[in-house]
């Protein structure tokens, strides 16, 4: 071998010219997939929206799974209240009535909550949903509207250049910079809708996504809305959240078909009529079809049939041992009982539930629950799936869709469920008793909101004296010292109402002489 044709050169080739100076980036810096993900502007989906919108809609567990998160997440209500526990002032009952004001209009078609019902629909079913927010000239959110048709929405990559923009926390102005995503919503047969991302402080028009230069102006009927996503994962369209379940689901979907078709193309013969050496006559065969048609009802009662068979040679004589032989053959054994496929249906049914993190009472199956394995379902649930998204959309509309009317007392949130286990707080009270610290104001509060009713405290003074020390007096006077000061009380306000000023003088000071004795003196 000629080892000079087989040589190899290696050559180091180094940067020339010189550094450049590193300086801090004021942006984030990092490569992101969505600067990658594609070669055009606009990102394709990686799913198909319609398949996904099929499987939910054909699965026996699915919008099951769904209708929880969207009842239990956002189905009891938006609510309002203050962020810190402070004596309330009237700027900050101001706040709080406009608050509630805003909240409440965002939507004059439905209940907001409803709104923030069909996003979590949408979001579990998709991956991602979209609410398109429209502000009024002061820039303040006026106006939230659920995009339905999801699979029309398309966006772009982040889009260079870095644009500034406001945001408002705890009262101070900040300033942060951020790439915006391009939106659109193709219909078929139709026109192309153009919005920008939310937040982005600059005007797009509508009609064909282009911003404003500087010294342009459009018309307000013309400038694009904002889209305000909510997505699972980091995907750029989100990430279902059963998607590894795909395959389970499709497969229950056509064991049920399977199961279904049973009726319409199943064997259904119960029975098998054997001649051996023989066929039936004519007459009989007509007589056979004839009982079958008319077995159904009174009239297949106390029959009974003759079945007449001919030689298959057509001989009319024959031999003992050549009479044909007629046998009745059982087919109901090999006939299908149940359903097909019960345990793979079923442990499909579990593996979709997994990934939503739901327990069967959830989602209807409660066999297997009695009262102490349903409430720990119940908090371990609320725990670990409910309040946690509550408190990611709660952040939401707080830091991003009503960020730009900078509240400073208030805040909005989702109301939750009530799952006090009764057993609990009955032993809670009773130690809190024994040790004297429970008051009657307090025992009435909570019976109060047992019962879902608001409690007034007792406005006299005994009200938060605590059960334990007001029979502590009573035990050591030989009567109820507060009973009886209360009783003095409202005869020195009697008395001094017909201005009886010897008798308000006297019940003064035998009202003093009891708390002299009560107090040893």
């Amino acid at each position: 071998m000629n080892k000079s044709k087989c040589g190899m050169q290696v050559r180091i080739i180094k940067e020339q010219g010189q550094q450049v100076p590193i300086e801090k980036a004021d942006t984030s810096i990092q490569i992101s997939e969505n600067d990658i993900y594609n070669a055009e502007d606009w990102i394709k989906p990686s799913n198909d929206f319609k398949g996904l919108h099929n499987l939910v809609k054909n699965s026996t567990i699915l919008p099951q799974c769904i209708r929880a998160y969207k009842n239990n997440i956002a189905g009891f209500g938006i609510g309002v209240r203050y962020i810190d526990d402070m004596e309330e002032t009237q700027e900050m009952k101001e706040e709080f009535s406009k608050a509630e004001r805003i909240i409440e209009l965002l939507n004059t078609e439905q209940d907001t909550k409803e709104v923030f019902e069909n996003i979590i629909e949408a979001r579990e079913t998709y991956g991602i949903a979209y609410l398109e927010v429209i502000r009024n000239i002061a820039g303040e959110v006026v106006q939230i509207d659920f995009i339905k048709d999801t699979s029309s929405i398309q966006k772009t990559k982040p889009l260079e250049p870095y644009i500034p923009s406001t945001y408002y926390h705890h009262g101070q102005q900040l300033e942060r910079k951020k790439r915006y995503c391009k939106y659109k919503q193709e219909i078929i047969g139709g026109k192309t809708v153009y919005f920008r991302e939310f937040g982005d402080p600059r005007i797009m028009n509508s009609t064909d996504g282009k911003y404003l230069e500087e010294g342009e102006t459009l018309n307000l009927a013309q400038q694009a809305n904002e889209i305000m996503e909510f997505s699972i994962g980091i995907e750029p369209y989100g990430e279902v959240r059963w998607m590894g379940q795909v395959l389970g689901v499709d497969g229950s979907r056509k064991a049920e078909s399977l199961n279904n078709n049973y009726f319409e193309n199943g064997r259904h013969t119960p029975l098998m009529i054997m001649i051996k050496g023989g066929t039936l006559t004519n007459e009989s065969f007509d007589k056979l079809q004839q009982y079958m048609n008319d077995i159904k009802g009174a009239a297949g009662q106390h029959a009974f049939i003759i079945l007449e068979t001919e030689s298959t040679d057509g001989r009319i004589d024959f031999d003992q041992s050549e009479k044909p032989e007629i046998e009745i053959k059982d087919l109901a054994n090999i006939l299908q009982k149940d359903e097909l496929f019960q345990d793979y249906l079923d442990n499909n049914r579990r593996k979709v539930q997994s990934s939503f993190q739901l327990p069967d009472l959830y989602v209807g199956y409660t066999t297997d629950f009695n009262r102490a394995t349903a409430q720990m379902a119940m908090e371990v649930t609320e725990e670990q799936v409910f309040q946690p998204e509550r408190k990611s959309l709660a952040w939401a509309i707080n830091n991003r869709l009503l960020n730009s009317y900078q509240f400073k007392y208030v805040e909005a949130y989702f109301l939750e469920p009530d799952i006090t286990n009764m057993d609990d707080l009955y032993k809670i009270l009773t130690v809190c008793n024994n040790a004297g610290g429970l008051t009657p104001n307090k025992a009435k509060q909570i019976i109060f909101e047992a019962y879902g009713e608001i409690a007034e405290d007792y406005p006299e003074e005994w009200g938060n004296v605590p059960l334990a020390y007001s029979k502590s007096q009573t035990n050591k006077m030989g009567f109820d010292l507060n009973q009886l000061t209360m009783s003095l009380q409202k005869q020195i306000e009697k008395a001094a109402g017909k201005h009886d000023d010897t008798v308000v003088a006297v019940m003064k000071e035998v009202k003093n002489l009891l708390l002299k004795m009560d107090k040893g003196e």
